[in-house]
């Protein structure tokens, strides 16, 4: 296969990414093969979120020049738990959690990532084996001092938070990770660096060159303050059903939408640049920004009838206040009536407004259920004024009950 001169790939790789160092990175994509790029995932949840797919995406870039991805899922480091960014040391997971994750994971990052030039390895499969003298050779090659050099490290040590010796081991596995696959290059998110050093540093003691650090901006949440993540709850998974996707990142903050534009769809940088100068001279409200945004990424994962449906689903809820045509029906749950009265609470759970009984007496006190778009504020009513109704959770959630 030919490859593009190293400065074009250099060019179309490096944008908003940092890398490191660069001079080298232009070496190796001068070699006229391809490289071995490296991405690690650590399974500890159940989706693959818009954050993720920043970087996925370029490392699919790298495959549609011709290089190998090379994706290792963390099923063993998964178990010690990542403390880059960390104030107190991560739960360990169980064996069976990660593998539980990991099999979720592998089918969703495969909607972003090419099946061909593509490696998928678990790291189980080389730091089962390496064993105790392994390990001691391994640690060898680094120092506290330059550990505590990490920033989270040296807080939590000068807050005297404990730092157990396993989470000093994790970026040493991570490290050694490159070693097993041979990387040429490693990618990660920002808060990853040093990690993705250790690495680098490492592999010559190996007798491997070392790898090249792309690293890549991390997203926000859709709360516009913490990096997305599953545990903050800000996330937009990319396997949510369309209208909830839609409707996710409409609420994205305006100053973090253009961001969001640059880094998780595949609109091409002129058209971005358009918009983000449109929002600055007003002449784009925020609003239609966001639109385009969010039509976008549904089109990406949900193809582009499912995201015109879902455009017009949501001007027919919040911009004309109207109830949408295809609202799914079901049977009143005859477990919900007692002596022709409706325990709303349960109603709400059997129906996947809530999680539980609990949760939805919190979403009636909260003024969060409407029957035929008029507030309902009871907990038990009539079966019958129920029936044929259009129950209602927030603006986006309709099940009429028949």
């Amino acid at each position: 296969m030919s490859f593009l001169p190293a400065e074009q790939q250099l060019q179309a790789l490096s944008r908003h990414a940092r890398v490191a160092p660069e001079e080298e990175f232009r070496e190796k994509l001068a070699l006229g093969r391809p490289l071995r790029v490296k991405l690690g995932l650590d399974p500890t949840a159940g989706d693959v979120h818009l954050g993720w797919t920043v970087v996925l995406r370029r490392l699919r870039a790298f495959q549609d020049l011709g290089h190998t991805a090379v994706l290792i899922l963390g099923d063993f480091t998964a178990r010690i738990g990542d403390p880059s960014g960390q104030n107190k040391t991560r739960p360990m997971l169980s064996a069976s959690e990660v593998r539980e994750f990991a099999g979720v994971l592998v089918g969703q990052v495969r909607r972003i990532l090419s099946d061909e030039r593509l490696e998928v390895r678990y790291n189980s499969e080389w730091l089962e084996k390496l064993g105790v003298g392994g390990v001691l050779a391994l640690t060898s090659h680094q120092t506290v001092a330059r550990m505590l050099e990490r920033d989270d490290f040296s807080q939590r040590y000068a807050a005297q938070s404990p730092i157990t010796i396993t989470e000093f081991l994790y970026p040493l596995l991570q490290g050694y990770d490159s070693v097993a696959v041979q990387a040429d290059v490693e990618m990660g998110g920002n808060d990853q660096t040093f990690n993705l050093l250790v690495g680098r540093h490492i592999q010559p003691a190996y007798a491997q060159p070392p790898q090249v650090i792309l690293t890549m901006p991390l997203l926000e949440g859709t709360d516009g303050v913490g990096k997305m993540s599953q545990s903050k709850g800000n996330y937009i998974g990319i396997e949510e059903p369309p209208d909830e996707m839609f409707g996710k990142l409409m609420r994205v903050p305006d100053p973090l939408m253009i961001k969001y534009l640059e880094l998780v769809t595949d609109l091409p940088g002129q058209e971005v640049e358009q918009v983000s100068s449109g929002v600055a001279s007003g002449e784009v409200r925020p609003e239609a920004a966001k639109r385009r945004l969010a039509h976008s990424v549904v089109r990406m994962y949900h193809g582009a009838e499912a995201a015109d449906a879902a455009l017009e689903r949501f001007d027919t809820v919040f911009r004309h206040h109207a109830m949408p045509q295809d609202i799914p029906e079901r049977p009143l749950p005859d477990d919900c009536v007692q002596d022709g009265e409706v325990f709303v609470p349960r109603l709400l759970r059997e129906v996947g407004f809530a999680e539980s009984t609990a949760a939805g007496r919190r979403l009636i006190a909260q003024g969060g259920v409407r029957v035929d778009d008029k507030p309902l504020e009871a907990e038990s009513v009539p079966a019958d004024s129920l029936r044929g109704r259009v129950l209602q959770k927030g603006r986006r959630q309709f099940v009429r009950l028949v």
